[in-house]
């Protein structure tokens, strides 16, 4: 039997790039994680400086967007999940966005 170990506390976030359709993370031990943009919606409908406006939180263990008030832990990409905002709280997020933006 193969067992997949994984050392989440050996890996930790080392740079961060958003693309047009992308999410692209550096970790420390050399990895790149590729994931659609499209995982995380609150990215998507992010503009560039809000999609860029990211910083790195808990020693390396995750990454924090507060414009867009998204999170995304190392646990999720390299286990490759998408956000699990419901359609619901998405849905209200996009209309503040736009009643503030009026």
């Amino acid at each position: 039997m193969n067992t997949f170990i994984v050392d989440l506390e050996q890996t930790k976030i080392q740079n961060v790039v958003v693309t047009d359709d992308a999410l692209i993370v550096d970790f420390f031990d050399g990895r790149t994680i590729t994931v659609p943009l499209a995982w995380y919606p609150r990215l998507l409908h992010g503009s560039a400086s809000e999609q860029n406006n990211w910083k790195i939180i808990g020693n390396g263990e995750g990454i924090h967007w507060a414009e867009l008030d998204e999170d995304i832990s190392v646990e999720n990409l390299v286990f490759g999940k998408r956000s699990g905002e419901s359609q619901n709280s998405f849905k209200k997020w996009i209309e503040k966005r736009k009643s503030v933006n009026r």
